[in-house]
């Protein structure tokens, strides 16, 4: 009997392959990632892993011991180069091929690079796995000045783990305002009142035109000035792994095209988290999500039709981001609001903004604030009366009971 293999070693394919077994599966399930790793958390990297807060054991998903007690045959330093859809088959670089009866595609992304002058010198780093971590962590003990390029979460929390251990932090950021793709002028206003004041210099409408060094990076240039710095990390977003769907002939278009069972246009080919374009019909429209929430459902969605299930994927997106002692999490996309409203005090750094769209809830930034964001989750799409949503009074459990 053919296996069920998932391509990936991440926390897709490592929840998929524990929802099969939970599920009561009995067959062979292999996992096959290109790392030495075990599937792994990807955002305590760049927070508590990167501080040294967390070491590996709590990086992991699951304890090694997870997968051979239940008998899943996890096979790292194993990249797949091939998928062949006509004979129900992948191959790997070792020249190994694996015949499967289903097969999950969950090979997630990758940095998008620099294609500047002196990107290749020592001391430029990007930010994605377990490796980079180490590197960078090691970089740092001996650093005095860091340049982070990009000014998103992933560059804003390296910013607060670097700003914390002494260093001198530079962030450059070629849009008007830092986290501009993601969040409102409001939010970025927020954040970089808060790097500033904890000692971060930002540089907005600064694009970084190349790098100068005698073998390891000296100085970002940007245009006519330039930052001494002895260590850079650059987080300017990421690419969906997607090439080895689209040489097998699958559809491809701003990732990996699946529909709301997960399946990729191969009925036997699954696909779930970053590498995915999959139909959310609560937000009624694609997407293509970087998110840890997104990735494990969709991965419990696949297993579950993998087995022979019916589940669809239908999930209000969330994401959080962990900066100093502020927990933000997310629930819905602002942009999709016309109106604000801010329940708490800013100044505090413990409040929740709700955005509102036809009166009704579809999004909320809560800072600091769990219980606001819990309760959000639970009224996404439900009319609400803004003047109780800003009244910290009023108990926003008695508009779950309407």
């Amino acid at each position: 009997m053919s296996a069920m293999v998932m391509v990936g070693a991440g926390h897709a394919a490592g929840q998929a392959a524990a929802t099969l077994r939970q599920a009561g599966y009995e067959g062979e399930l292999i996992i096959l990632g290109d790392e030495s790793h075990p599937p792994y958390q990807r955002p305590p990297l760049s927070k508590q892993y990167l501080s040294g807060e967390h070491g590996l054991e709590k990086v992991y998903l699951r304890p090694e011991k997870f997968y051979a007690d239940r008998n899943i045959d996890l096979r790292t330093d194993t990249s797949v180069i091939k998928i062949d859809p006509a004979n129900k088959s992948v191959t790997t670089s070792g020249g190994n091929t694996i015949d499967y009866e289903k097969l999950l595609i969950a090979t997630g992304s990758r940095p998008r690079k620099l294609g500047i002058e002196g990107s290749d010198l020592e001391g430029v780093h990007y930010l994605r796995t377990i490796a980079d971590v180490d590197v960078i962590s090691t970089a740092m003990k001996s650093a005095t000045n860091v340049c982070i390029v990009g000014g998103g979460y992933i560059g804003l929390e390296v910013a607060s783990v670097a700003v914390v251990s002494g260093l001198q932090v530079n962030v450059l950021e070629m849009e008007e305002r830092i986290l501009q793709r993601v969040t409102t002028p409001e939010m970025s206003e927020f954040y970089h009142d808060l790097h500033t004041g904890r000692g971060v210099a930002i540089h907005v409408n600064t694009a970084c035109s190349g790098f100068e060094g005698d073998g390891h990076v000296e100085r970002v240039v940007c245009g006519e000035t330039s930052i001494d710095t002895d260590l850079v990390i650059v987080g300017i977003g990421i690419i969906p792994n997607t090439e080895l769907a689209s040489d097998a002939g699958l559809t491809c278009d701003n990732g990996i095209v699946v529909d709301d069972h997960c399946v990729t246009s191969d009925p036997n080919i699954f696909a779930a988290g970053d590498c995915t374009n999959h139909p959310n019909p609560i937000l009624d429209r694609r997407l293509r999500l970087e998110s840890v929430p997104n990735a494990m459902e969709q991965a419990r969605t696949a297993a579950a039709n993998m087995a022979g299930g019916d589940k669809s994927y239908a999930a209000v997106p969330w994401f959080w981001s962990d900066q100093y002692e502020l927990k933000l999490q997310m629930v819905g996309f602002s942009s999709d609001g016309d109106v604000q409203v801010v329940r708490g005090n800013k100044a505090t750094n413990k409040f929740a903004v709700f955005y509102i769209s036809n009166g009704a809830i579809v999004a909320v930034d809560a800072i600091n604030s769990p219980r606001e964001f819990m309760i959000a989750k639970q009224l996404y799409g439900k009319q609400v009366d803004v003047s109780q949503l800003a009244d910290v009074n009023f108990d926003l459990k008695n508009l779950l009971q309407k």
